[in-house]
């Protein structure tokens, strides 16, 4: 029988369907064992960009809509923030389909009385992008690390290997990365705070975080290409982030010690 976490809240993001990038086995194994009232789909759900580049869409892909709308059907409230890789979805802004809100961003009061704007990030790129040249060469090189990363996990998974990101421990080491990182961040936090908030949740830049500063809490979901994560809210308020990567092989392993997962 398979073992269903329940979660008040979940956020997730970057899912990135439609490209080879996602890690769409652990992702439909987090769906089957997760449980929520509230589900935010926090942008980059489905990668408009890369089906526009070269088709890519196996039935794995459309498994993980099925079980969102399963979900979504069973009185889970879906809300859907688009991303910039799914940002065609913006023009549906304040609509409702299939039981899915559509909403451009909004904000999420936890059972402990916090009031969380909830965005996915990539409006800010314009004041913390690099030059056009830079953002090129760092595009196609992003797209190589991930095919390496890709080629990476296949091993891990031969030699039974505990979950690691090949691509997030070389990006964490690049010191342009964490200084975009750093103002993505601090970005994110002044949005929170002009609108009189008292943190926020967001995705985009594939980087898992809980973090406080100046009385406000940063929370990032993370990605499902590189990070496998998710943000969850406990019955109580509490907010953590569930690794699945390591969740799934410590699964696997039956004497390994339980991981935690707390931020």
């Amino acid at each position: 029988m398979t073992h269903v976490e329940y979660h008040r809240t979940i956020f997730v993001s970057d899912l990135h369907l439609g490209s080879r990038a996602c890690r769409v086995e652990l992702l439909l194994d987090f769906l089957a064992h997760a449980r929520c009232d509230i589900l935010y789909l926090v942008g980059d759900i489905i990668d408009l960009r890369s089906l526009r580049r070269s088709f890519y869409w196996p039935k794995s892909h459309t498994e993980v809509l099925q079980r969102i709308l399963e979900k979504a059907r069973a009185d889970t409230r879906v809300v859907y923030v688009p991303g910039n890789h799914d940002d065609d979805f913006r023009a549906l802004t304040g609509m409702r389909f299939s039981r899915i809100e559509i909403e451009q961003r909004c904000v999420h009061t936890t059972a402990a009385g916090k009031r969380l704007l909830v965005l996915h990030g990539d409006e800010f790129d314009s004041t913390l992008k690099c030059g056009p040249l830079a953002a090129l060469v760092g595009h196609v090189g992003y797209r190589l690390l991930l095919a390496v990363n890709r080629l990476n996990h296949r091993l891990d998974a031969l030699m039974g290997r505990p979950y690691w990101s090949l691509a997030q421990s070389l990006k964490l080491r690049v010191g342009k990365a964490v200084r975009y990182i750093s103002g993505f961040q601090n970005a994110c936090l002044d949005a929170a705070r002009e609108a009189d908030l008292d943190g926020v949740v967001c995705g985009h830049i594939h980087k898992a975080d809980i973090l406080e500063r100046d009385g406000l809490v940063y929370c990032n979901d993370g990605d499902w290409v590189e990070s496998c994560t998710a943000l969850v809210e406990s019955p109580a308020g509490d907010l953590s982030l569930r690794h699945w990567g390591q969740v799934s092989a410590a699964r696997e392993r039956p004497h390994a010690v339980p991981l935690s997962d707390a931020a």
